[in-house]
């Protein structure tokens, strides 16, 4: 009877056992209810396939993609005083900044590196809402001029993923001096004739917006992102009326010009590629033209309205009766 014992009866016991399986294998769209695999959802670069939207994604993340081959060389950043007015509410500042970076593995909201993009030389910022919500305090002001005036020194733009929920309270004022010194920092960047460019992410709210954000020469922004000072309930709760629909958000704001345009993630770092090299009349290595010709994915293609495609339709039959005609006269 041993083999009952040794045999059947652990096998059971196994299959009546509760089998621990991980919370995050599906992963929920905020938008539609959709279940996704984590790992369909990771090879996407974090857009939802079906629905499109874009979930947040870690700066080291975001920089990998952002930059040629995912290499890229982090700018060490000036160390400030961790807790400089002792500041406690239910927990000690200090305690704060302990677990934000062990569940992180940052030493703060920014993070700053330099590497290639289509063979040009640039320098990125990218702030990490999930460090306490990307707030802008000492050591992320610093991080910030760090970028812009490493951006300088090598003659190269500089492009700034922005994500916040605005100044960081337990540094009281001496965060909100980082507001002004950002800009003296944007200024640097407009004397030495680089362009300054921004990405806004969802989300980008308080004192980020209303400094060093919207000082860009560039303004583009993910689809869906929450882009503004106060967020829309508070603004409801003030002025007591209902907002319009999709009120600062990336499309709203573009119709009313607070953004030069949308761009979806896939498209973000060619989008940079060209526009940097307009601005520094530079060369970079673009896909070829039977490249550019092929349709793009289904989730990374860009929408154009209906006009613009008839325009472009009516545009290439006159280019190409153009062509016959000048055949013909020869």
């Amino acid at each position: 009877m041993n083999w009952i014992n040794n045999v059947v009866r652990p096998k059971i016991r196994g299959l009546l056992q509760k089998r621990d399986v991980p919370e995050n294998l599906w992963i929920k769209c905020p938008e539609t209810g959709e279940m996704v695999f984590h790992r369909d959802l990771e090879a996407n670069q974090w857009v939802v396939p079906n629905s499109g939207h874009h979930m947040r994604i870690s700066g080291s993340r975001r920089l990998e993609l952002f930059f040629d081959d995912g290499s890229f060389e982090k700018v060490k950043t000036p160390e400030v005083v961790a807790d400089p007015l002792k500041f406690r509410d239910e927990k000690r500042y200090t305690d704060r900044l302990r677990d934000a970076r062990a569940k992180t593995g940052l030493d703060d909201a920014v993070t700053v590196a330099t590497g290639k993009l289509r063979g040009m030389d640039m320098t990125a910022a990218v702030q990490d809402f999930a460090f306490m919500g990307g707030s802008l305090g000492m050591a992320a002001g610093e991080a910030v001029l760090t970028g812009m005036q490493t951006a300088v020194a090598r003659k190269t733009p500089f492009v700034l993923f922005v994500a916040s929920g605005g100044a960081r309270m337990q540094e009281g004022i001496l965060s909100l001096m980082q507001m002004p010194r950002t800009t003296v920092g944007v200024q640097m960047l407009r004397d030495a004739g680089l362009p300054y460019i921004v990405v806004f992410t969802n989300p980008t709210t308080g004192g980020v917006t209303a400094s060093y954000a919207m000082l860009g020469d560039v303004h583009m922004a993910e689809p869906g992102a929450l882009i503004g000072f106060a967020g829309p309930r508070v603004i409801e709760q003030t002025i007591r009326e209902k907002l319009p629909e999709g009120f600062q958000r990336s499309e709203y704001l573009l119709d009313h010009g607070m953004v030069d345009m949308v761009v979806h993630r896939h498209k973000l770092p060619e989008t940079i590629a060209r526009v940097c090299s307009i601005l520094m009349k530079a060369e970079v290595s673009l896909p070829d033209e039977e490249e550019l010709m092929t349709p793009p994915r289904e989730e990374g293609e860009a929408k154009v309205s209906p006009e613009l495609a008839q325009g472009g339709e009516a545009s290439s039959a006159a280019e190409s009766g153009t062509r016959e005609a000048d055949g013909e006269s020869r």
